[in-house]
């Protein structure tokens, strides 16, 4: 089971010193799923050889123009290189109205269909689930309507034991039905449970993306326990009164964010264009939390 997260853009409201707007790219067993769109993001799947045409959700946290203003381009690339399977947009319900309105206006009319689901910034709710994955919002606390998201991987099924299934002569076929929890019976009529035939399943793997929010705890209880947390970081602690203001977030205060949720690992990004040093944010947080790393762009994080 793959569950990884590659970082497209790390910047906050403007691209600066190489970094570019916000945007992610979560791999759930080889399915795309993209996590806001800035400026750029179709470029930087293109510079590290990540096909957009994988993607088949997009998610989108707000109408911060950092967040989305991407995904028109992006979709109208898809476009132009002949997709034609579905691909579902979520995000504020006025987002909608802008991509409606930039096609209309242009006189496109794209060769797939979107799917597309309004969020609702101010309740928790599950908005998508697969085979492999489940997706759930929570009201963040920004200056617009935004909301965060929790990826939860499915509970797998249970681990064949290899050495028993050899020592028994197990025929192939019967491997799935064991895992699903079906005995296996042998030619002298012994039954073998499939707890006897198998191990404990990995516990499912929870990937939480907080974008824009002040630190104001109400969303603790949605990203707790996380095994990795990606939250924003725009300043660090010296400028606390301007991050209030802007209702975003300090490197010192994400690291608290990750302490009192108990995630496992805290992955900071949206840095400001003040900033072209970013060690002294990463040091900020991990004065906190340890378990702090830096949201590079290109940088495959495993979750």
């Amino acid at each position: 089971m793959k569950f990884e997260v590659t970082i497209l853009g790390s910047s906050s409201s403007t691209p600066i010193f190489n970094r570019n707007p916000s945007a992610q790219l979560l791999n759930v067993n080889e399915k795309y799923m993209l996590i806001d769109c800035g400026e750029a993001t179709q470029n930087q799947l293109l510079h590290f050889g990540l096909k957009a045409n994988r993607i088949d959700q997009i998610f989108i946290s707000h109408l911060h123009g950092d967040h989305y203003l991407g995904l028109v381009g992006l979709l109208s690339s898809l476009h132009l290189t002949g997709r034609t399977k579905p691909i579902d947009i979520f995000g504020p319900a006025d987002l909608l109205e802008i991509i409606d309105l930039q096609f209309k206006l242009s006189q496109t009319v794209l060769k797939y269909p979107i799917n597309f689901q309004a969020t609702n910034s101010e309740k928790h709710e599950m908005i998508f689930e697969s085979w492999d994955v489940h997706v759930e919002t929570f009201p963040l606390d920004h200056r617009i309507p935004c909301t965060g998201f929790k990826f939860t991987e499915k509970q797998r099924l249970r681990k064949i034991n290899k050495d028993k299934i050899v020592e028994l002569s197990i025929p192939t076929e019967m491997l799935p039905l064991i895992k699903k929890g079906q005995s296996y019976t042998d030619k002298n009529g012994i039954v073998y449970s499939a707890e006897e035939l198998t191990t404990e399943a990995d516990k499912p793997k929870i990937y939480v993306y907080c974008s824009d929010t002040v630190c104001s705890w109400k969303y603790i209880d949605h990203i707790s326990n996380a095994d990795l947390l990606y939250h924003e970081a725009t300043f660090m602690n010296d400028m606390i009164n301007r991050a209030e203001e802007t209702f975003h977030t300090t490197a010192l205060q994400a690291g608290q964010i990750a302490l009192k949720a108990k995630a496992k690992k805290l992955l900071i990004g949206h840095f400001s264009a003040r900033y072209r040093d970013l060690e002294p944010l990463l040091e900020e947080s991990r004065s906190i939390f340890p378990e702090t790393s830096l949201a590079i762009e290109g940088k495959t994080f495993f979750i």
